[in-house]
């Protein structure tokens, strides 16, 4: 299987004698076969790993990464591949600029992506550097995303396994980080890339898949967040649209929109949901399905790699959701049909086809019922 791997999958020309690629190592089976993949290119290959982050249960779980074992796990494979392998300690870098943040957005009442904001500072920026520092032709990783050469330049696509694509986690990489990156993995199925590790012996080749948020243990994001916050777990009203107190909730953080489990409200005539977080009255909004439903969204902090303004384009609101047509007329994206489980905080990631046109941060949302009542 490995054979078939030739040097122009890292783009770099037909022959990568004399070049150098840094290889992001997270101490999973994807980023080792990456590894792998550029060390027997021809390249001078050198993996590079990131501490992010080191708590007890970290250590002990499996499938985080960038912690613990995972350390261990990258650097097994580079000394099994014979290429250098580097450590850098990040943790306070990425506690401050994603675990805070992961934290103050739940007391903000939104529903944060803290693998985008990863990706967009700790993981791509400064891996850019050092990658650079070392003077590296490229920045490999093992995203399942495509780097397709366009007209205008580098494109982002979605990967060929729409099970295994990562594209709408990666919407904030800039065109001058795309035209340094690589993804050997996009049009690769996962049995293949299992494959190709356990060809070569690898430690990690039934290693299991990173699940949830890597730094939150058993994916219990409460008890992080109240670590860090202890005010989280202050409790307050849940409140009707008309503001009448049905009830009492056990602190905003264990609420998200669209929610309807775990409200325990009784005598009620009909389901209600989490429509919104109120963070200035510590109140949970819940309402019938209707009142979820949207018109449009405001994005901010966009980052376009394609036009998009004025176009009819397919917006994906959540990493799970199947893709809607919109259009964006400047800050705001309009869907052509009312929308559900829009939250702020989350990302709307634009596609034409395959390729990422970019996105940006859901602010605000235009309630369908809100607009039918003006």
């Amino acid at each position: 299987m490995i054979e078939n791997i030739t040097a122009t999958d890292f783009q770099l020309g037909p022959n990568l004698t004399g070049k150098r690629i840094v290889v992001a190592m997270s101490g999973g089976v994807d980023s080792s076969v990456v590894a792998a993949l550029a060390a027997q290119s021809g390249a001078e290959t050198i993996g590079v790993t990131l501490q992010l982050y080191d708590h007890g249960s970290a250590v002990k779980r499996a499938g985080s990464c960038c912690a613990g074992q995972d350390i261990r796990d990258a650097r097994a494979v580079a000394d099994r591949l014979g290429i250098m392998h580097y450590v850098f300690d990040h943790e306070s870098q990425f506690r401050n600029s994603v675990i805070d943040h992961f934290a103050d957005e739940y007391l903000r009442g939104r529903t944060p992506i803290p693998c985008v904001r990863c990706n967009m500072g700790v993981k791509f920026t400064d891996l850019f550097r050092l990658a650079k520092e070392l003077g590296a032709d490229c920045l490999a990783t093992g995203h399942y995303v495509r780097r397709v050469e366009g007209v205008d330049g580098p494109e982002l696509h979605r990967a060929l396994d729409p099970a295994r694509d990562q594209s709408y986690f990666l919407f904030a990489t800039t065109s001058e980080q795309l035209d340094y990156l690589r993804f050997p993995l996009g049009a690769m199925p996962k049995p293949q890339v299992r494959e190709i590790a356990q060809q070569l012996g690898l430690v990690v080749a039934n290693k299991p898949d990173s699940q949830d948020i890597c730094f939150v243990p058993e994916g219990d994001y409460a008890s992080v967040v109240r670590k860090i916050r202890p005010e989280a777990d202050s409790d307050g009203p849940i409140l009707d649209l008309h503001g009448q107190e049905l009830g009492r909730h056990r602190g905003l953080i264990h609420y998200t929109v669209g929610q309807r489990r775990g409200l325990e409200i009784g005598g009620l005539a009909e389901p209600l949901y989490v429509v919104r977080l109120d963070p200035e009255r510590q109140a949970v909004i819940v309402g019938p399905k209707r009142a979820l439903a949207v018109s449009a969204a405001r994005l901010v902090e966009p980052n376009w790699l394609g036009k998009v303004q004025g176009r009819k384009v397919m917006a994906k609101v959540r990493s799970l959701a199947k893709p809607v047509t919109a259009t964006l007329e400047g800050e705001w994206l309009r869907f052509e049909a009312e929308e559900y489980g829009v939250a702020p905080g989350q990302a709307a990631v634009l596609y034409e086809g395959d390729r990422v046109l970019g996105g940006g941060w859901i602010e605000e949302t235009l309630g369908v019922m809100t607009a039918e009542a003006a």
